[in-house]
Parts: C-alpha cells; sequence; structure tokens
C-alpha cells in the first residue's frame, strides 16, 4: 500500500514540475536538440563515407577505428590496456 502511496505522491510532484516548466522553454530544448540529431546524422554520414573511401583504398576501417582509439587514449591507458591483453593471452594459453 506504500508504494501506491509514493507513486500518487511522485505523479502529483511530477505534475507540479512539469506546470512550472515553460512550453517556450521545453519548444527551444527540443528544437535545439532535433537540429543537433540532425547534425549528427549527418556528420555519421561523412564519417561512413570515409571509412568506405579508405576501404577502396585498401585500408582495413576495423583497425582504422582501433587506431583512433588508441590515439584518443593517454599512453599510460595503452600501456595498461596492452599489459591487460597480454595477461589475458597468456592465461588462454595454460
Amino acid at each position: 500500500m506504500e508504494s501506491v502511496e509514493m507513486m500518487e505522491s511522485m505523479a502529483k510532484s511530477s505534475d507540479e514540475n512539469v506546470s512550472k516548466i515553460s512550453s517556450e522553454e521545453l519548444k527551444a530544448f527540443i528544437n535545439r536538440l532535433e537540429k543537433l540529431e540532425d547534425e549528427k546524422n549527418t556528420i555519421c554520414g561523412y564519417i561512413r563515407d570515409v571509412y568506405s573511401e579508405a576501404k577502396a583504398e585498401g585500408f582495413d576501417p576495423k583497425i582504422m577505428r582501433k587506431v583512433l582509439k588508441i590515439r584518443s587514449m593517454k599512453y599510460e591507458e595503452v600501456l595498461e590496456e596492452e599489459e591487460l591483453v597480454e595477461t589475458y593471452m597468456q592465461a588462454l594459453k595454460s
């Protein structure tokens, strides 16, 4: 029974919060998010195109993604990851 009362209380609180939000503010946020999502989709398309172009030139996109990941990491993180991979590989040989 307590959970029902708690849910009703939360619903009332939520309704109060919604009424405090300006519809113009909400529309502005939604419009900004929609624009950013469109831009993100456009950029993702460009990225796919670059990978396709690189693949057509004989490069391996999977390896390119790994290189990008490694280049974005700190040197210490790279060393730690390499060490862990080596440790796991050794454990599998046993």
